[in-house]
């Protein structure tokens, strides 16, 4: 595919850290999680317009499993339809690493499936040419 085409992804992948960590048992809030989201719109905004542009707004966010300080979560998105300036996308986010602090306080397993942790949508602006 094409540089810049509809349907091109984009990814990050993060620990998340005590810093994250906001709610008893070590829960990271899901704010978090959609500014992973923020950071992947504008890679791929930067990807098709040049500009890392706006984020006009989400229309749809789900959030599925909990997400604790210590688990590695890969947060992908893909523009889905284009506009003028508007570029409308879906983002995911799994954890794909899962701390264990009840064996010790740097235990972690690699997941064998990813757990989808997040689903959202919504519509960024690319800048006036």
């Amino acid at each position: 595919m094409a540089r810049g085409e509809e349907n091109e992804r984009a990814l990050i992948r993060v620990r998340m850290s005590a810093a994250d960590a906001h709610y008893g048992g070590n829960l990271v809030d899901g704010a978090r999680i959609l500014a992973l989201f923020g950071d992947v719109a504008t890679e791929l905004l930067i990807r098709k317009d040049g500009d890392e542009g706006l984020f006009a707004g989400y229309d749809s966010v789900a959030f599925l499993a909990p997400v604790r300080a210590g688990d590695y979560i890969e947060a992908t998105g893909r523009i889905v339809s284009v506009g003028n300036r508007s570029r409308r996308m879906e983002f995911e986010a799994h954890k794909i690493v899962e701390a264990q602090p009840e064996i010790g306080p740097s235990a972690a397993r690699a997941l064998p499936e990813p757990v989808l942790v997040c689903r959202a949508s919504g519509t960024c602006v690319a800048p006036r040419r």
